[in-house]
């Protein structure tokens, strides 16, 4: 089997680090997707439609370059092209949450979050385009906060941190302070679930270790 190259529909640093940790090294493509064209009420749908959708965006960036036929971002639909698409929501008493617009927002989130629990959905979309196959599905983990004071919050949102990130935190950033526990998934949190890649990729008749050295 022809071990394809891995594309992430994504710029997020988190998720291209995560990857990077785990010794794939993935060509980076921006996913242009207009995410307001998505208007579900269920977390579980939304993140898996929203990461599908990413994906299918960055079928047409690529084509085949005409005299070496080396991957770029021109390769055509046909060629062994493996595309992750990802995205993250935070589920607070019932209520979906992205990123905040704006700092009073974040403030607003963490006064809501503190001393108390959300559950993060990311979900994953992983196409397969030699063979025509797609796995979309949703990693949840709950995540325990720190019942912080508000001059603790008001610190931590003018960092900007809180404003890059779904959850209104970055675990893996200045955010992990400020969290208790959690429950599931570790990577899930930071951007994507390892193990549920790994799955993925099994299921699609790959080894993930097949990754490790591919070259793009």
């Amino acid at each position: 089997m022809v071990i394809p190259a891995f594309v992430l529909a994504s710029t997020s640093p988190a998720r291209l680090r995560l990857l990077e940790s785990a010794g794939i090294e993935p060509i980076v493509c921006r996913s242009d997707f207009d995410e307001s064209q998505v208007q579900l009420s269920d977390p579980d749908e939304l993140v898996k439609t929203l990461a599908e959708c990413k994906a299918k965006a960055v079928i047409e960036k690529f084509s085949p370059t005409p005299t070496t036929g080396a991957l770029t971002e021109e390769t055509p639909k046909r060629s062994p092209l493996l595309i992750l698409g990802c995205d993250s929501v935070l589920v607070l008493d019932g209520e979906i949450h992205g990123k905040p617009e704006d700092p009073q927002e974040a403030i607003a989130r963490w006064q809501k979050m503190r001393g108390s629990f959300g559950d993060l959905y990311t979900g994953h979309a992983l196409l397969d385009l030699a063979q025509d196959r797609a796995i979309v599905r949703t990693a949840i983990t709950r995540v325990y906060f720190a019942n912080i004071g508000d001059r603790q919050i008001e610190a931590y949102v003018a960092t900007g941190e809180p404003l890059r990130c779904a959850g209104c935190f970055a675990i893996d950033g200045r955010g992990g302070l400020f969290v208790e526990k959690l429950e599931g998934c570790h990577t899930n949190v930071i951007g994507l679930s390892l193990p549920l890649l790994r799955q993925a990729i099994d299921d699609l008749g790959y080894d993930v270790t097949d990754f490790w050295s591919l070259p793009h």
